[in-house]
């Protein structure tokens, strides 16, 4: 019982609750492609790609727009600047959920989720339908990009 006790206390001791706005800043992304601030707006969370290791197209020099977007209308917006993260709610304890990502690199929205792996560095799960669908990426905390 002292055994089943002393795990207990150990696990939730490794259980970290995070403040809600914890996740707000710049993040980069596990390829090292892309940065995307995460940031709040009326009560939910947001990311926006603020930076790319490529910014322009390598065939006409001009910024990377969203070419791989099913609507036709969108296709020629920027990539950067562009809000693909969607409407997330903190739990209260350690997860940002209920929210949406976009992959410009395929077009295509996926539920999702966020949680903290340690301090600098964020779990971000995409999946279809359940989350047992899906794949995860890893974020570590960044600086925004220099104008």
């Amino acid at each position: 019982m002292l055994l089943v006790m002393t795990l207990w206390t150990g696990l939730t001791a490794s259980a970290q609750t995070h403040k809600a706005d914890d996740i707000i800043g710049t993040w980069l992304n596990q390829e090292a492609t892309g940065k995307i601030t995460l940031y709040k707006e009326n009560g939910k969370y947001f990311g926006k790609l603020v930076w790319l290791r490529e910014p322009n197209d390598k065939t006409t020099g001009k910024p990377r727009t969203d070419k791989e977007n099913p609507d036709g209308k969108l296709k020629s917006l920027p990539l950067i600047g562009m809000v693909n993260m969607k409407n997330f709610s903190f739990n209260g304890k350690d997860e940002w959920s209920d929210g949406t990502i976009y992959d410009p690199k395929n077009g295509k929205t996926y539920k999702c989720y966020i949680q903290f792996e340690n301090p600098s560095k964020l779990k971000v799960r995409g999946y279809v339908g359940v989350s047992l669908l899906g794949r995860n990426t890893y974020w570590t905390k960044s600086t925004p990009p220099q104008n």
